[in-house]
C-alpha cells in the first residue's frame, strides 16, 4: 500500500468503514420488525400496506447484509495492505471514489468496463 495514501488518509478511510460496520452491526439502519404470521389487524388495504412494508424491510435487511460483507472485505484488504488498490488493474483507486464508497474494490474505469461487458 506504500505510495497509495498516507497514514492519516489510511486512518480516515478505516474509521469510515468501522463506523458504517458498527451502524450495520448494531441494527441502527432503517430496518424495523416484521409482522407475525397469522396476525390480521385492519382492513384489506392495511394488510396490503403491511405486507408491502414487510417486503421492503426484508429487502433492506438483505442489502444491509451485503453491505456488511463488502465492508468486512474492505477491512480485510486493510490488513493485507491492498486497500485503495483496484483488484482488476492494480492501480490506485481515486480518493474521491474512496470517500464516496470506502468499501469499493475497483477503480472507476474498471467498474465502467465491467458494466459495459454485462450490458452486451
Amino acid at each position: 500500500m506504500a505510495g497509495v495514501m498516507d497514514n492519516s488518509e489510511f486512518s480516515h478511510y478505516k474509521n469510515l468503514l468501522l463506523a458504517k460496520h458498527q451502524e450495520l452491526s448494531t441494527g441502527t439502519s432503517a430496518v424495523g420488525s416484521f409482522p407475525v404470521d397469522g396476525e390480521s389487524h385492519g382492513d384489506p388495504v392495511d394488510l396490503a400496506a403491511g405486507e408491502a412494508s414487510a417486503a421492503v424491510q426484508m429487502r433492506l435487511k438483505q442489502t444491509d447484509s451485503k453491505l456488511l460483507r463488502a465492508i468486512e472485505d474492505a477491512l480485510t484488504r486493510f490488513r493485507q495492505g491492498r486497500f485503495g488498490v483496484c483488484e482488476e488493474c492494480g492501480q490506485p483507486i481515486s480518493k474521491a471514489r474512496l470517500e464516496a464508497v470506502p468499501w469499493v474494490r475497483y477503480c472507476k474505469d474498471c467498474k465502467e468496463r465491467q458494466a459495459e461487458t454485462r450490458a452486451e
